[in-house]
Order: structure tokens, then C-alpha cells, then sequence
């Protein structure tokens, strides 16, 4: 969807009589709906300096114009088109226009910069990122770019900034690779600009190229599915085995059915820590593109987004298989059917609303299901662990049938985590008194689970460990503030117990892939980091919210810290509806620790700041190392009688 379009010269004389900012808002509400006053105030600004680059005369003036171009099954809008021919090949010049007029540096992230908006100092993409990575998805995803080979040119012009002679940041070393994919241009430089332009663009097309990626067939670009099958090929992280098989085998099927029938269909699919929830979702995201089904991995939480992303790629550079990634946010005003596929991990994280004040939408679920032809959800219900988190079985069956769509529902039963040992996760599930299990004394042999009386002694043991193949990490409950002043500094430490003279940072948020980062053993993560991620070896602190009194494992969430916005909105509740808010907590605080509990592969180590709480694990260790030992006796005395008795 473009919001403008005009040859050159028609642009030029909107500009000149001042009715291009009303043609623009016109057909933005129109198309769209209201229109942000930033946005005018925008348009206004830098259309008058696109006005002067384009006063040149050998841009010609039969050469196409666009502003606002909406990318397919994106939020995303290019602020300005330019189309025409180069020689006897199609060329479109794509302009990233800002207002900033400062930028500060980021080191440890790819391509992010600051810049000050909406009255701080906030972290986004490099302009000539978003530039670049605008002219990807185009390729990506259109037909018509991809066979009719349409050349993309991305460039960048921050009009109102001045770059310094000597350094700066906006060009700075480590923005290299994409300066070089989408040169950027600041203020004083509308001549660089024009001859990029005039470059590109050596005859006018009568908008004909704008015309044709506006109506361009969506499809994913070969290109796009041979790179992800390359990426996954060979990765032993994603080998799928017995009953993932059987699910990915049923949802592509699904897929298949609804694209060929016209119908939509909805499948979830239930499995409890370390059954394999992720590494489906990753599997099916490349082999429904590879199908030339447009179809995106989703989920709220950015760690596994982040992580399965740049695992996925490997040793590539950032590229549009980012796009393939998003959050559950991001649908709230998408058409119906827009995708083919939507495959939504820990379902059980979705929010009612969507947006920045959770204000947005109506309801996560439902917009998902909306959207997309075909939608996968992969759940556990035992993992929601804010106030915030609705995802659940009901509700998704509701709105399957709402939307007219058909369910289907498959279970996850095999363990690949905690060394394929089901008794473990039940009996971690007996002791914390989240159900009554059968695995009152037992975890199953092969499962590695310590209790340390000091914190340094786990710390120790976990950085050992990770020694050997950066596997292993040390994760809190959220007892300790994370303080926004520090939270880039790994000197700041956030966790103090003071007794043991114990202190870690908790992660940094100076990167968005703590869980497989070289240096993150150096930090404590939380649940928010490690959600949906797996380790060989886990350490977890667990802080003053779960103790032992009474004879009973107990929760108290005023011992949360304050930064945690996991049970954001308690107090209030616990005025109007007392019991509910007391059930809603101890649930989140149970399933927190369940969920950083199991996160472990091979082991989980804990250290308990509650006296009492460690006690208690101990005991529910000798218990077992009791009952083991009865039955060694009593196997050997078995074979003993057997090799005694005569035939």
C-alpha cells in the first residue's frame, strides 16, 4: 500500500503550491486512519528538502515518486520512492528520511544506535540498517522485484544532522557493512544525494516500477528458502525425533489443507519443559518457507526470538531472516488471512492487549488467529509467570470458533531435557507443591541435581562447567532490583547476599542474546532472559519469595523487587478480590521457579536464601538417595536368589 505516488514533476509542483502534506494526510486517513501530528510535522520538514534534491534536471522528470509504502506482512514504511531505468534495467532508489540531529553509539549490539526520542535517549536501528533492510524484504517477498529482476538502491538522508570531520558516530567503523549496503547522507550533502540518484535512475518509467511492487504477487523469494535450509542443514540443535516428527508431519499437512481448501485451521500443540516446543517451531518456520508459504516464528518474549534467530544464521551476517522473527504484538492491525502460517512459541506468554501501555487490540489470541490462514500454538500452562500472560486452551478454542476456523490439539510427551527424565520434572513439580505427583521419592538416575549451602561453591561449579562449552548459566528469582543506571555495567552488581560475601549483575541489556553470549556466566539471568531457552547445566538462586514454614513450601511476593513487572497490578487486586490475587501470585512465583528449574539439560544446581527451604530440598534428597539405595539391595538380593535356586 503506497499513501502517494506522483511522477517527479508532479511532486515538485505539489511541493511548490504547498498541497503535498494534504494529499498525503487526505489519503492517509483514507487508507490508514488518523493521522499523528509528528508524522505531519515530519512530512512537512522533509518533503521540502526531498523538494530541493530533486530541483536537478537530469533526474528525469517522468521518474516515479512514492511516499509511505507499507511492506507487506509488516508494520514497516518506506518514507520515500524514486523509480525509473538504468539503461535497459528497472531501478527503484529507496530514501530512509530522519529528523535527528543526534546520534550516540552502540558497541555489543548490530547495528543499533541512540538517538533522543519522545523526550529520552532511545535505542533503534542505524538508518542505513533500515534502509537496507527495507529493500531486503521487497526482495524477499515480491514476485514481481524477484522476477522481473528490479534493482533496489537503499540510501539514508538525515537532513538535519551535522557530521563531524574527524569522527562520528552515525559513520562510525562499526555501521561499516551497512553504510556500504545503504550510504547514509547528512546535512549539506543534497548534492551526494542527487548524484546517487541520478545513478540509478537515467530515464523516467511513468511510475511503472512503483505500480508494479504495489501490486507485486507475495511470495517467499527462492533466494530467502535456500539460505534458511542451508542454515538449518546440519544444525544438531534442531534434529527433530519421535512424536516432534509426528507434529510437524500433522502441521504441515494442516498448512497444505488450508491454502488448498480455503479454509482456516488452528492446531495446538501441549508439552511441558524439554519436550521440544522450540525446536519444532524453528523446523516448520523454514520448511513452510521453503514451500513459498509466508509464514513467521512468533512470541512474546524476545530472548528465544532473539537466540533461535541468530543461531539459525550462524556465522552470517544480520540479515531479513530477522523479519521471520516477531513479537505476539505485532498483528493488531493486520487483514484477515494476510499469512499462510503464523507459529506461535510459549503460547502461554500472550497478552490481552498489545502496544507499549498494553492498549492496543483487543485480544493477542484472537488477532493471531485473524491473521493467518494456518495457526500453530505451542503451550504450557504451567509456565505463565506474569500477571499479564492469558494464553491458554479456552480461550483459544473460543476464538477458533469465532473466527470459523477448526481446532486441533496434539501433546508433546517426550522428555529431551533434564536427560529425558519425565520423574524429574514431576517430582520437581511434587516439591513444589505445583501437583501432586506419583514422584514423591523419585527423579530418575541420570539427572544431576545438587543443593549448595553457599552461593560462591554453585558459582564456582557453574562456571566450571560452562568452561567446556559455554552451556551452562546462573539464573535468580526476581528478588533483587535490576537498576536502570546499571544495568549496562557488569561491575554494578544487583544480586548481594551479604552473609556469603556473594554478588553477581544481573544480565546486561546491552545485548539481546544473553543465553548464548561468550561472558554471560559472569551474570545471573532471570526469567525473562531464559524463558524458553535451554542449558546443559543451571544454577538458580532462589531468593526470599519461596520459603518453608510450617511444614509447607510457601510464596510471598512482597518479596519481589520492585523492577519485576511480573505481578505489576498485585496490590490493587489483592484490595478487590483478595483470594484471587493471593492464588495469582503463589502461581507465578511456583511456575517461575519451575520454569528456571528445568531449564537445564543434564543438571540443576540451587542455592536457597531461606534456611528452612534448603533444609527441605535436602531432605527430599536423602529421601531419594534412601529409596535408591532399598532398591539396589533389593535387586541384588533378587539376583542372588535367582542364581541360588536349581533346575
Amino acid at each position: 500500500m503506497i499513501i502517494y505516488e506522483a511522477t517527479k514533476v508532479e511532486f515538485l509542483q505539489d511541493v511548490f503550491r504547498d498541497e503535498l502534506t494534504n494529499n498525503i494526510i487526505n489519503n492517509y486517513k483514507a487508507r490508514i486512519g488518523n493521522v499523528n501530528k509528528a508524522e505531519v510535522r515530519s512530512w512537512d520538514n522533509s518533503m521540502q528538502y526531498m523538494y530541493r534534491v530533486l530541483m536537478d534536471s537530469e533526474i528525469p522528470e517522468d521518474a516515479g515518486v512514492a511516499i509511505e509504502f507499507k511492506i507487506p506482512y509488516t508494520s514497516r514504511r518506506v518514507d520515500f520512492l524514486i523509480s525509473g531505468k538504468q539503461s535497459d534495467q528497472d531501478s527503484v532508489v529507496i530514501i530512509e528520511l530522519k529528523q535527528w540531529d543526534m546520534v550516540e553509539k552502540i558497541v555489543g549490539k548490530e547495528a543499533i544506535v541512540k538517538t533522543p526520542m519522545r523526550n529520552g535517549l532511545i535505542e533503534t536501528t542505524h538508518p542505513s540498517y533500515q534502509a537496507w533492510s527495507y529493500a531486503s524484504l521487497i526482495k524477499d517477498y515480491n514476485e514481481t522485484v524477484q522476477n522481473e529482476n528490479i534493482n533496489l538502491y537503499p540510501c539514508a538522508y538525515l537532513h538535519n544532522y551535522i557530521l563531524n570531520d574527524k569522527e562520528d558516530a552515525l559513520t562510525d567503523s562499526v555501521y561499516t557493512y551497512y553504510i556500504d549496503q545503504a550510504p547514509v547522507f547528512a546535512k549539506g550533502n543534497a548534492g551526494k544525494l542527487r548524484e546517487f540518484i541520478r545513478r540509478h535512475i537515467k530515464y523516467g518509467d511513468n511510475k511503472e516500477n512503483i505500480y508494479k511492487i504495489e501490486k507485486g504477487k507475495i511470495r517467499p523469494s527462492k533466494s530467502l528458502q535456500d539460505t534458511l535450509n542451508a542454515m538449518l542443514k546440519g544444525n544438531q540443535e534442531f534434529i527433530m525425533i519421535d512424536d516432534q516428527k509426528v507434529v510437524y508431519e500433522n502441521a504441515l499437512q494442516l498448512a497444505s489443507d488450508a491454502v488448498r481448501t480455503n479454509t482456516n485451521q488452528v492446531l495446538v500443540v501441549e508439552g511441558g519443559p524439554g519436550t521440544g516446543k522450540s525446536v519444532l517451531p524453528v523446523n516448520l518456520l523454514v520448511e513452510l518457507t521453503s514451500r513459498s508459504l509466508v509464514t513467521q516464528y512468533v512470541t512474546k518474549n524476545s530472548a528465544p526470538r532473539n537466540v533461535y534467530a541468530n543461531k539459525l544464521k550462524q556465522d552470517y551476517k544480520k540479515t531479513q531472516i530477522d523479519n521471520l522473527f516477531k513479537g505476539s504484538g505485532s498483528y493488531v492491525d493486520a487483514p484477515k488471512d494476510e499469512f499462510d502460517v503464523l507459529v506461535v512459541d510459549e503460547a502461554h506468554r500472550l497478552n490481552e492487549k498489545s502496544g507499549l501501555f498494553q492498549n492496543l487490540g483487543e485480544n493477542q489470541i484472537k488477532e493471531l488467529i485473524h491473521a493467518s490462514k494456518t495457526t500453530i500454538f505451542f503451550i504450557d500452562e504451567h509456565q505463565k509467570v506474569t500477571m499479564k500472560d492469558i494464553g491458554n486452551m479456552d480461550l483459544i478454542e473460543q476464538f477458533t470458533k469465532e473466527t470459523g476456523g477448526t481446532l486441533h490439539k496434539m501433546k508433546l510427551e517426550s522428555q529431551f531435557r533434564c536427560n529425558g527424565s519425565d520423574g524429574y520434572l514431576a517430582w520437581l513439580d511434587d516439591v513444589l507443591k505445583i501437583r501432586e505427583t506419583a514422584n514423591v521419592d523419585s527423579m530418575g538416575k541420570d539427572y544431576d541435581f545438587r543443593v549448595y549451602e553457599d552461593p560462591n561453591e554453585l558459582r564456582a561449579e557453574i562456571e566450571r562447567l560452562n568452561g567446556e562449552n559455554n552451556k551452562s548459566r546462573l539464573v535468580a528469582g526476581y528478588c533483587w532490583e535490576w537498576k536502570k543506571a546499571d544495568r549496562p555495567n557488569s561491575e554494578a552488581h544487583d544480586i548481594v547476599i551479604p552473609e556469603y560475601d556473594f554478588s553477581i549483575s544481573w544480565n546486561l541489556d546491552n545485548t539481546n542474546t544473553w543465553a548464548i553470549d561468550d561472558s554471560s556466566v559472569e551474570e545471573a539471568g532471570c526469567i525473562h532472559t531464559c524463558q524458553g531457552l535451554e542449558f546443559d547445566y543451571v544454577g538458580v538462586i532462589i531468593g526470599d519469595d519461596l520459603i518453608y514454614r510450617n511444614e509447607s513450601v510457601n510464596t510471598d511476593h512482597t518479596k519481589r523487587a520492585k523492577s519485576d513487572q511480573s505481578l505489576k497490578g498485585i496490590k490493587k487486586m489483592f484490595k478487590e478480590d483478595p483470594d484471587r490475587a493471593g492464588k495469582l501470585a503463589d502461581d507465578i512465583i511456583r511456575n517461575t521457579y519451575r520454569t528456571l528449574m528445568t531449564r537445564g539439560q543434564k543438571g540443576c544446581f540451587i542455592y536457597c536464601t531461606d534456611k528452612e527451604l534448603e533444609k527441605y530440598f535436602k531432605q527430599r534428597l536423602e529421601n531419594i538417595s534412601s529409596q535408591y539405595v532399598s532398591s539396589e539391595f533389593f535387586t541384588r538380593d533378587l539376583r542372588v536368589a535367582e542364581d541360588e535356586v536349581e533346575y
